[in-house]
């Protein structure tokens, strides 16, 4: 666990070892390895505007482990859902996994929680507002987040 994450007040904690986030510069990087993250999960295009070109590089610089795993909310499936899932059960923790703006992020780390804790949509929706996130604005999203959560997580018999 990570305690007192600061980052400059954009990381969003959403369990005791995942944290997520917008794009991060290299002060952030050098600033999340000091607080003790372990891995970088990085859900942004390479061709994405604002992606850091050798983010791989700064990032396996400052220590931490690196993946890149390209999330287009317009794609989004439940075969990359498993696939982002799976990277987060490989990666060591804590975890930051960082997009554009978080919303990515944040959903991928709630379903994440919500499949292994075995929360329902609604749970991890409630979730998911706690940490400062709110779907309400992207309803296909959100219907996909609700429908891959009560599809997954354990409690289902």
């Amino acid at each position: 666990m990570v305690d007192n994450v600061k980052l400059m007040g954009n990381v969003k904690q959403l369990s005791n070892d995942i944290a997520i986030t917008g794009q991060l510069n290299l002060a952030q990087l050098q600033e999340a390895a000091e607080e003790g993250f372990q891995a970088v999960l990085n859900l942004r295009s390479p061709d994405e505007e604002g992606s850091l070109s050798d983010e791989q590089e700064q990032v396996e610089a400052v220590g931490l482990d690196y993946v890149n795993v390209p999330v287009a909310t317009a794609s989004l499936n439940e075969a990359l859902t498993d696939q982002v899932l799976q990277t987060i059960d490989e990666l060591p923790k804590p975890l930051l996994i960082h997009c554009a703006s978080s919303m990515r992020a944040g959903a991928m780390a709630t379903m994440y929680v919500a499949t292994r804790q075995g929360l329902t949509a609604e749970q991890a929706l409630e979730r998911a507002k706690q940490a400062g996130l709110n779907y309400d604005a992207h309803p296909e999203m959100k219907a996909f987040f609700q429908q891959y959560v009560d599809t997954h997580s354990k409690t289902k018999a």
